[in-house]
Parts: C-alpha cells; sequence; structure tokens
C-alpha cells in the first residue's frame, strides 16, 4: 500500500442546464438546486443573483451592472488511498471564472467555495450522532473534523490539485450562531 494518495479531478459545468449526477451528495446545494419540477428556473434564478450581486460589487467600472458573468464549474475530487486505481468521491468544490463582456476575456477565479465533503457527512451525520448516543449531554468529540481536515490538506497538496488550480482555495462553510467550530 501507498503511503501517498492519488487524486482524480472531475468537472462539470454548473449553468441552467445542471443535472447532478446520480450519486452527487443529496446535501449539496447546487445539486439540490437542480431538482424538481422548478429546477432550470431555480438554477437560472440562482445564476442570475450571483451576477447581479457580482457585477454591483464591481461598480466602479460597470456603470450598467452588467459587464461580467461568473461562470462555474462543480469538481469533484476522487481519492485513491491504496494507489490501486479503486477510487472514491472525497470532495466537491466549485471553480469560479469571472467572463469580462467588454473585454471578451475570461478571468480566473477562486476554487473552493461552498466546500462540501462526503466525510463531513460521516461526522455530522454518524460520528458526532454516536458519539452523544445515550449522553446526558450533547458534546464534540475531540478528534472531531480532524480527518476531514486532513484529507483536505493533501488534496490542496496534492500534485492534482497543482496542476489543475493555480490558486489557494477559498472555503465557505455552514457555522451555526450558537456552537464555536474551530
Amino acid at each position: 500500500m501507498s503511503n501517498e494518495f492519488t487524486f482524480s479531478i472531475k468537472r462539470i459545468c454548473f449553468d441552467e442546464d445542471y443535472r447532478p449526477a446520480d450519486n452527487t451528495r443529496i446535501t449539496t446545494n447546487f445539486a439540490n438546486l437542480a431538482r424538481g419540477e422548478r429546477r432550470k428556473e431555480n438554477l437560472r434564478d440562482t445564476l442570475t443573483m450571483i451576477n447581479n450581486r457580482f457585477n454591483a460589487l464591481a461598480h466602479w467600472d460597470n456603470p450598467n451592472g452588467d459587464r461580467y458573468v461568473v461562470q462555474h464549474d462543480i469538481v469533484s475530487v476522487d481519492i485513491d488511498i491504496e494507489g490501486n486505481g479503486e477510487t472514491f468521491p472525497t470532495i466537491e468544490i466549485l471553480k469560479t471564472t469571472i467572463f469580462d463582456r467588454h473585454t471578451n476575456k475570461q478571468i480566473e477565479g477562486v476554487v473552493g467555495n461552498n466546500f462540501s465533503s462526503y466525510l463531513r457527512d460521516y461526522d455530522f451525520s454518524i460520528a458526532l450522532q454516536n458519539h452523544n448516543k445515550d449522553q446526558p449531554h450533547f458534546s464534540i468529540p475531540e478528534d472531531f473534523g480532524d480527518l476531514h481536515g486532513k484529507l483536505f490538506k493533501h488534496f490542496v497538496n496534492s500534485s492534482a490539485y497543482q496542476e489543475n488550480f493555480s490558486k489557494l482555495p477559498v472555503i465557505c462553510i455552514s457555522v451555526s450562531d450558537n456552537k464555536v467550530y474551530t
């Protein structure tokens, strides 16, 4: 068994025609927008909202608020732990590119945003639940989220990340107003 993990990357465009794969995590926000009767409308509204907000933030050279279009790729990361070619899904992140309508140029955006992980699901749905089973008070295991964080660090330091992305990731996660996450 190898001591190095191998990561493979797949991308799919997140636009109004996006359809989540059958194995996409059910808790993934962008996948949930693309499900149901109003899927296309949900996607179109979300993309319009993102573009409007971005243009509002970049107002100094954008008097009509329509200069930029934010394009998104959903990046799915699979991991091969044993080096035998067998992988399983690990992480999903977004990769953004900004299209400038005035110059007709693409500007590399950030990767990360809306970081999502199957291990996080395990931490919250199984590990946390098992830790608190039959306990009088809620608590968090001492090593809660450690594996999740370590695998992400391995990914960011991997050749797969370095070959596909030139910028460090920006991570947005859900937080609680009554719990402190470290």
